[in-house]
């Protein structure tokens, strides 16, 4: 999973988008004026057409996204942020509904059956993307997981090899301002608008800008990459230039970056906290029933609804509490359920007494996975990955470990970011699981393949799409009993534990923001079915309020994924091989779950046809 969405950066596409029936939610339609733009296309020329507009829309999103470049790899625009201007959402807006108009002007027959997999996938994001419009989401810019108040988290993917690689980021530091005060005005307007966030949130947000109002420049938290440069200057590097890089750097934080969030901390704590809403569900906002109904289909990629959601859950916590019942049995332990929770997140022999040793705890759980990958693919992704620890400015606020995919360009591994406040809260339990689903062979091994998919525009390499992903995430703590890691009751207890965690997602997510429920309420249904940690429990809780239905998508996605799998099973019997078939799931790419499903069942159908043929 991540900080809020596996916490990945925001892909030039919408890449929260999902994929369902099109015509089941009209999208907003392109301007006439905007139609008449999109060139001419015939059938001679639709392949052409369509490699040049996937070109030109990936290098729009990395021009008008720098973050999203920098975490691509791209450090052409490492010297700015995106314009949170009024004008340019604007300006961006209408470029996205002109790019679908661009994209339907394209003869889709005349296209190959690949190349209409990449036409299907570009149009449902573009649709859904044009559709959140609708929202006006860019008058909620402030969150407590991430964004203006934990800017400086750019620095850990940014290159900092040459003097130029500092001036580019001198030059963004001194251009934070403008977004800093940006994103007030966006505060403002959402406001007047009564799209304003939970004020049980948002009660997170004042020590998040208070850290980085700093009497001394070199203690804030963009200043480490000037403080390496003392002990560790890239070779090559002159001591003058260094000096002078962090000089300018004081300067710039002191000057500039300080008075910015002073200017932000009096906004948000006069004008801003005071009018968020004492509520938590999405829809009490305006539009507020449509915008989860939207949301709930757009990161699960089905036409599920609330209802058909919530119930799902109810009956995967039954299934899941049946199974636990029966671990907790092979682990010895005679009293309740709720006993063998409470023991589970109390132990002292749980848990790793400090951050250090908790690290090398995750680290040697990644590697014991690696040798046993061979037993479950065939093909094993180039690109490699680190177990890092997650910052400390966002550690208390943020979920215990998130993947961060590796650049696009292949210059920067992927990381396993693990969070190590509290390492009491952290029990050795569920680092099995967690390990599985964050590294390997879960988020990595599908971000790394989707890197080499072979004659993929970009957009279909970096694709997020939540229930392929999330659920491909799920699906890979469970490939641990195939790769005999789950030889202990406890971990076995932990990886039930964790599937618990994400059925418990579709009970309390859709029951606050559909059904009336309160924070409390979810609070103690997480509790009361699951052994995470009551500081886990909390934040996330508050993440799903943060992000309405995003975590919904997990379970959905695993559900199909295993569901195609017996599929697969049944139809090929002894034939049925689960290296091939993990390996067409992830030769798939992140796609909606119907794309999904349509290509494993070409792939049955292939398999069946070889078998024939032989």
């Amino acid at each position: 999973m991540s900080r809020a969405a596996c916490t990945l950066p925001a892909l030039a596409f919408a890449a929260q988008a999902a994929f369902g029936l099109l015509a089941a939610v009209p999208a907003l339609a392109a301007p006439a004026a905007e139609q008449a733009a999109a060139p001419a296309v015939t059938p001679a020329n639709a392949s052409l057409a369509l490699r040049q507009l996937f070109a030109d829309e990936w290098e729009r999103g990395l021009r008008e996204h720098p973050e999203n470049a920098s975490y691509q790899g791209d450090a052409r625009y490492n010297d700015r942020w995106t314009d949170l201007s009024l004008a340019a959402i604007a300006a961006r807006q209408a470029a996205d509904r002109a790019a679908l108009a661009r994209l339907q002007a394209i003869p889709r027959a005349a296209l190959s059956p690949a190349e209409q997999i990449d036409f299907d996938t570009f149009e449902w994001l573009q649709q859904r993307t044009v559709e959140r419009q609708l929202f006006r989401e860019h008058l909620q810019p402030i969150n407590h997981q991430g964004g203006i108040t934990t800017a400086d988290a750019i620095t850990q993917v940014l290159p900092f090899a040459t003097p130029a690689d500092y001036r580019q980021y001198l030059a963004r530091l001194a251009a934070l301002p403008q977004r800093i005060d940006q994103t007030t005005v966006l505060m403002r307007e959402g406001v007047k608008a009564g799209i304003v966030p939970p004020r049980v949130l948002m009660q997170r947000v004042p020590a998040q800008i208070a850290a980085q109002i700093v009497d001394d420049p070199q203690r804030s938290p963009f200043y480490p990459p000037f403080a390496r440069l003392a002990s560790k200057a890239p070779p090559g590097f002159p001591d003058a230039e260094r000096d002078a890089l962090q000089a300018q750097a004081r300067a710039v934080i002191r000057e500039q970056v300080v008075p910015a969030y002073r200017r932000l901390q009096t906004a948000f704590l006069d004008d801003y906290l005071p009018h968020t809403r004492s509520s938590i569900a999405a829809t009490d906002r305006p539009d507020g029933a449509a915008y989860y109904d939207f949301l709930a289909r757009d990161y699960t990629t089905t036409l599920l609804g609330a209802e058909a959601i919530h119930q799902l859950g109810l009956q995967e916590v039954a299934r899941i509490r049946a199974a636990m019942e029966r671990v907790k049995g092979e682990a010895g332990f005679s009293g309740t359920l709720d006993d063998f929770f409470t023991f589970l997140r109390s132990d002292p022999r749980f848990f790793h007494p400090t951050p250090a040793e908790l690290l090398n705890a995750y680290r040697a759980t990644a590697k014991r996975i690696d040798p046993e990958l061979v037993k479950v693919f065939r093909v094993i992704p180039r690109l490699p990955y680190g177990v890092k620890a997650i910052p400390d400015s966002i550690a208390p606020d943020t979920t215990t470990a998130y993947y961060q995919p590796g650049a696009a360009d292949g210059s920067r591994a992927g990381t396993y970011a693990v969070n190590l406040y509290k390492p009491g809260v952290r029990p050795t339990w569920e680092m099995m699981a967690l390990t599985l689903h964050e590294a390997v062979p879960g988020h990595h091994f599908q971000f790394a393949r989707a890197l080499e998919l072979p004659g993929a525009p970009q957009f279909r390499r970096t694709a997020y799409f939540v229930a392929y992903s999330e659920g491909w995430g799920l699906y890979a703590e469970q490939l641990g009993y195939e790769m005999g890691l789950y030889d202990d009751p406890y971990d076995r207890f932990g990886q039930l534990t964790y599937e618990m965690w994400r059925a418990v997602r579709l009970v309390v997510d859709t029951g606050m923001h559909a059904k009336g429920w309160t924070r409390e309420q979810a609070i103690a249904y997480f509790k009361a079915n699951a052994a995470k940690t009551e500081q886990d429990i909390v934040n996330e809780i508050d993440r799903y309020i943060n992000t309405p239905a995003q975590a919904l998508a997990y379970k959905v996605g695993q559900l199909k994924i295993s569901a195609l799998r017996g599929r697969a099973q049944q139809a090929l019997g002894a034939r049925f091989d689960l290296r091939d078939f993990n390996d067409a799931v992830l030769a798939t790419g992140s796609v909606p779950l119907a794309a999904l499903e349509a290509r494993i069942d070409a792939w049955i159908a292939g398999q069946q046809r070889a078998a024939a043929a032989n």
